[in-house]
Order: C-alpha cells, then sequence, then structure tokens
C-alpha cells in the first residue's frame, strides 16, 4: 500500500471519528456488490476524471496501482474518456495520472 497523503493524515487527526465513519462507509461500498477491486479501481478513476478532481485522480492512481493496474492500463483508460469529456479535459487527467505514473515506469 502506498504513502497516505500528507494531508488525509493530518484530516484523521483533527477527527478522527470522522475518518472511520468514512472509511466504513467506503469498506461497506466496496463490499456491496459483484466489482473486483481491479474494476472497483478503474470506475472510481473515471469517476474522478469525469469530474475532474484532480486530488481524486492522484488518489484513485494510487489505489489502482496498488490492486495491480498497470500504469498503461490507467493510461487507457484516461483516454477513453476523451470522447465523453474532451480533448483538453482528459489531457488534464492524464497530467494528473502521470504526477504519480512518472514514479512507476518512468513516466513513459
Amino acid at each position: 500500500m502506498r504513502k497516505v497523503p500528507l494531508r488525509f493524515q493530518e484530516f484523521t487527526k483533527k477527527y478522527p471519528r470522522v475518518a472511520v465513519a468514512y472509511e466504513a462507509l467506503a469498506e461497506e461500498c466496496r463490499h456491496s456488490g459483484p466489482l473486483s477491486e481491479r474494476d472497483q479501481a478503474l470506475v472510481k478513476l473515471g469517476i474522478g476524471a469525469g469530474s475532474q478532481l484532480e486530488g481524486g485522480v492522484h488518489s484513485q492512481v494510487r489505489k489502482a496501482l496498488d490492486v495491480g493496474v498497470t500504469p498503461d492500463e490507467i493510461r487507457q483508460a484516461i483516454m477513453l474518456g476523451l470522447t465523453s469529456m474532451g480533448f483538453p479535459r482528459m489531457m488534464a487527467v492524464l497530467t494528473w495520472a502521470e504526477d504519480i505514473l512518472k514514479n512507476e515506469d518512468g513516466g513513459k
């Protein structure tokens, strides 16, 4: 598992009960259906990308890598958004993903 971002660590220390409740809700959502961890990671990456959430994309790229999604699979998942969200938005998401991926494979 990758290092938890400092901002989330600080939030957890300041609001431990909220963090525990948030994690419990996330856990329940993960186990609410048949999708594999891998599929869940790609779906959540797509949601972050479509919502244009830079921090969410960073988080979901890290989580996807943790469950075995390859850097090239992450890039393809983002590229699939091109025709839905447009080139500039897709490029922004790809740039955010590369913030994390550059440490995985030299940033192809």
